[in-house]
């Protein structure tokens, strides 16, 4: 009996999803999912997932908190998520990208917007505050 699966002769070609993951190395399957890096946009999360993929880490996408809105489609930041097994791997082959590491994300650090709304914030409270005093002292 052969040790691989040779096939029958009436098989069609080899579709697009079994290459796909004839290149997956099972020592990396193993594992609950872990997020190991963040990308901008679906084409820029796709373009990593073939990076891990050509190295046998398997590799799957899930829109980022807050951005799982149907009207976004391909639009929206997207995390990056592969097995336990092969988490240590995949960080160490998205180094210099600019989604790599848990500790960077779209949601953290300080947003130009976030920030901007802070100062406004901070800006209506001083002038109210100026405003009641000014009253009290005349």
């Amino acid at each position: 009996m052969p040790l691989v699966y040779a096939g029958t002769a009436g098989e069609g070609p080899i579709t697009e999803t079994h290459e796909r993951m004839r290149k997956i190395k099972p020592s990396y399957t193993r594992g609950e999912p872990v997020k190991v890096g963040w990308a901008r946009n679906q084409s820029e999360a796709e373009l990593m997932q073939g990076l891990l993929l050509e190295e046998g880490i398997p590799s799957f996408l899930k829109r980022s908190r807050g951005f799982d809105v149907p009207d976004f489609l391909a639009a929206g930041p997207r995390d990056l998520l592969v097995p336990e097994a092969g988490a240590e791997a995949a960080r160490e082959l998205l180094a210099g990208t600019e989604g790599e590491g848990e500790a960077r994300g779209p949601a953290e650090g300080p947003r130009p917007a976030r920030l901007a709304a802070w100062i406004l914030l901070a800006l209506i409270v001083a002038i109210t505050i100026v405003g009641l005093l000014y009253r009290l002292t005349y």
